[in-house]
Formats: C-alpha cells, sequence, structure tokens
C-alpha cells in the first residue's frame, strides 16, 4: 500500500481534511472559470443575445459532464473503499473499466448532440436571435467531448488515492490555458462565441493530457492497465449503481434548464431567459467550493469505511456537515444582499441588472440551508449507498423542481413563480434529506460495506 493512500487511515484528521479539501476545492472553482470566464467576455464583448445563447448550452454541457460523473463519482468511492479493504488490483480493474466507460459516453454524446442539437437548443428555450450564438458555440464545444469525460471522470480516482494537488494541476493548467485563449480568439481573431468554445476545447485537452500522463505513470497508485480496459459486467453494474446519483444530480440540471427556460421564455421572454444564465452562473459559485471541498475529502470517509475506522468516518461526516451548512449559509447570504454586483460581472445591461436585482434573493433562497444536503449527499456517496444517494438526487430536481416550476406559474400566471419553484425545492430537499441522515446514518455504519 502506497504512502498516499496509508495517510487516509492515519494522519491528522484535521490537517488531513485541509490538505485534500483545499486543492478540489481550488480544482472546482478553476474549472468553474471554463464556463464563467466564457459568459463574461462574451457578456462584456459580445452582447446580451450572444450571453443568453451560450448560456442556452448549459443544459448540453451540464449533460456531458453528468456521463463524466455517472463513471468517474460512480467508480471512486469503490476504488477507495476497495484500497482500504487491501484490494489493490480490484481497485484498478475499476479505473479501467471507468476508462472504457468514458470513451464511449464520448462517441455516443458527440453523435447525439450533432444531430438533435437545434430542436435542443429551441426546446430549452432558444429564439431565433439567441440560436445563432447558442449553435455556433455548441458545435465548437462537441468536438472537445473525450477531453471533458477524461478530466472529469478520472480525477476523482486521482483523489481517492489521496493525490489532491496532482488532481488540481489538471483543472489548474486547462483554466489557465482558457483565460489566457479567450480574449485571443474572441477579439483577437473576432471569432465570437465560436472563439470562446475553441478555447474552452484546447484548454479541456491540456488538462486531459495532464491526467492520463499521470495514470499511466509509475507516480500513481491506481494505474490506468491494458487488461483492466475489458468490460466486466459486474463491476460496471457496481459503478452504475453509485454513480446515477451524481449522474441524475448533474444531468436533472439540464432538465430543469428546459423546464424553467421554456417558462421563462413564455411568461417573460428573452430577458428573463437571460437572467437564468446569470442566476445559474452565481448559484455555481455558491455550490463550487463546498462541492469541491467535499469531494476533496471524500476519499477519507471510503478509505476509512473500507477499513473498519468507524470512529474516524463519524469525525470527518460531522465535520463535513458543519462545514457545507455554514459556508452555504454565508456565502448565499452575499449572494442575495449584494445580486447587482455579482450582475455586473456578467453584464453591463442596465433592464438585466434591475431583474437580477429583484429575482436573485427569490431564486437563491432555498440554498440558505442547502448546505445540509450537501454534506449528508455526501457522506452517502462515500459510504457507498447507491440507493439512498439515488433517491436524494431524485428529490430535489426531479420530485420536487420539475412539478413546482411546471405548476406554479399556470396557477399564479406570475414569471416570478417560476423563480420561487427554485427556493422551495431547494429548501425542502434539504431538510428531507438531514431527516433521513439522522434516520439512517447509525444502521448505515453498524451494516458496513459489502
Amino acid at each position: 500500500m502506497g504512502a498516499s493512500e496509508e495517510k487516509l487511515g492515519t494522519a491528522p484528521l484535521g490537517r488531513l481534511m485541509l490538505s485534500m479539501g483545499i486543492p478540489t476545492l481550488i480544482a472546482q472553482l478553476i474549472n468553474l472559470l471554463y464556463n464563467i470566464v466564457d459568459r463574461i467576455y462574451i457578456g462584456q464583448g459580445v452582447g446580451r443575445e450572444a450571453l443568453t445563447g451560450v448560456g442556452l448550452t448549459l443544459p448540453v454541457i451540464m449533460i456531458v459532464s453528468a456521463f463524466s460523473a455517472f463513471a468517474g463519482a460512480g467508480g471512486a468511492p469503490l476504488a477507495a473503499i476497495a484500497l482500504g479493504q487491501g484490494k489493490k488490483e480490484k481497485a484498478e480493474n475499476i479505473v479501467g473499466n471507468v476508462f472504457t466507460m468514458l470513451c464511449g459516453f464520448s462517441v455516443m454524446l458527440m453523435i447525439v448532440f450533432y444531430i438533435v442539437g437545434k430542436p435542443f437548443l429551441y426546446l430549452v428555450g432558444a429564439s431565433d436571435s439567441t440560436y445563432h450564438f447558442a449553435g455556433a458555440y455548441l458545435n465548437v464545444y462537441l468536438i472537445g467531448t473525450l477531453f471533458v469525460q477524461i478530466v472529469i471522470g478520472l480525477n476523482p480516482f486521482i483523489t481517492a488515492q489521496g493525490q489532491s494537488k496532482i488532481a488540481m494541476g489538471s483543472v489548474l493548467i486547462g483554466a489557465v490555458l482558457n483565460i489566457i485563449l479567450d480574449p485571443v480568439f474572441i477579439f483577437g481573431f473576432q471569432m465570437g462565441v465560436r472563439g470562446a468554445a475553441l478555447a474552452t476545447v484546447l484548454s479541456q485537452c491540456a488538462g486531459a493530457v495532464w491526467v492520463m500522463r499521470f495514470m499511466l505513470s509509475r507516480k500513481t497508485s491506481l494505474r490506468l492497465k491494458i487488461q483492466f480496459l475489458r468490460p466486466e459486467l459486474k463491476i460496471i453494474g457496481s459503478i452504475m449503481a453509485l454513480g446515477i446519483s451524481p449522474f441524475i444530480m448533474q444531468s436533472t440540471e439540464s432538465l430543469i434548464s428546459v423546464v424553467m427556460s421554456s417558462g421563462l421564455q413564455k411568461y417573460g421572454g428573452d430577458l428573463y431567459v437571460g437572467s437564468l444564465t446569470i442566476l445559474q452562473s452565481i448559484m455555481q459559485l455558491i455550490n463550487t467550493p463546498i462541492q469541491g471541498f467535499t469531494q476533496g475529502v471524500q476519499p477519507i470517509l471510503s478509505y476509512n469505511f473500507g477499513a473498519g475506522n468507524l470512529e474516524r468516518v463519524k469525525k470527518v461526516y460531522r465535520r463535513i456537515i458543519l462545514m457545507t451548512t455554514a459556508f452555504s449559509f454565508l456565502l448565499t447570504s452575499f449572494a442575495m444582499l449584494f445580486p447587482k454586483l455579482l450582475a455586473r460581472m456578467f453584464t453591463q445591461d442596465k433592464e438585466l441588472i434591475e431583474l437580477l436585482g429583484r429575482v436573485a434573493p427569490v431564486f437563491l433562497a432555498g440554498m440558505l440551508i442547502f448546505g445540509i444536503q450537501m454534506g449528508c449527499q455526501t457522506t452517502f456517496m462515500g459510504l457507498g449507498q447507491a440507493k439512498i444517494s439515488l433517491f436524494m438526487a431524485l428529490l430535489r430536481k426531479v420530485i420536487l423542481l420539475v412539478p413546482f416550476a411546471l405548476i406554479f406559474p399556470i396557477v399564479t400566471q406570475d414569471v416570478m413563480s417560476i423563480y420561487f419553484a427554485e427556493c422551495m425545492a431547494d429548501a425542502l430537499a434539504a431538510i428531507v434529506c438531514g431527516s433521513v441522515f439522522l434516520l439512517t446514518i447509525r444502521k448505515i455504519l453498524q451494516s458496513g460495506y459489502a
């Protein structure tokens, strides 16, 4: 067993959580810059319709990321548990099967969205004036699908062996390159939204090269080996059972964009659809650092659960839930108090800024307590609880938000009710998830991992 994963069970807990959580937090923030920087440059330099158009591609981007998480976030906890049990070959077999899944997903996603991209963009709220920008961005972005799959899908395995700084490097390289290339292609070569997409593709390619170089090197404890690339149905089944939760959490973001964008278009128009692009960006700014930290410390949960060190598991999840709850409340409070300040990052359009000043506090209010679900969901995933994780993933978006976003505006005939639907779904999901956690955690720890 390598020293990097052995420290998961022996190193001082506070220092270990910081050493693993902070690099992953930084990596997630940097990863967010891929799309945030695109929107800032486009909103400030190209215009409101271009910003709205690029925002309409977010559902596709979320679906691509969701398939990465399906394999990577589903396989990494299982690999970490296997390492804790001393089963390194099993862990490497999981890595190989995940890589095969990622390659298959890449081909499938490119074919599907090149065929149905145009009708899909109109479905999520594109108009004739905004489709031009959305289609131009998407057609270039899809070229880099494999790079996205590798970076997002394999990075959790780097973190799972205690190498958070290496995982951060892949994202850092891509994000810095993206920030440099965006103005060059958008303004220097006057490529507009196509330039933003091309900068993103090249940046993701650089990140993928970094990940593959490490996963094939002697430095990794979970090496990607040819003999483990052959699909094994039992392993893939286990990966899918646990990965379905993060998959639904991310892919349903796409569903929500469809429902909410179409509702905002119907009851408000392009201006309101444009507000959703910025609101989702602000919500990402709240969620991403929290999710990054929890992703970094999740391997500590999985490894110690596999090793049967339950007291250490309890200390970890208590600290995780406390941290996610506190930071979600603080970051959301800031966003609700200063929505126009955040809106000006993306646009100088006075009408859009004024609208965001009215709707952002309503849209974001449920996030004040949503950190409860983020902490509990991380624990369920880290302990390999596929069924509970799946229910919690379905609860917020599919069971609550979709019906709310469809029914509320029909009843009220008021576009503001669509923003209120997000608030209600987030708050109710957090309360239910916290309650289920309190009722089940003792049984989960007693039962162990089979």
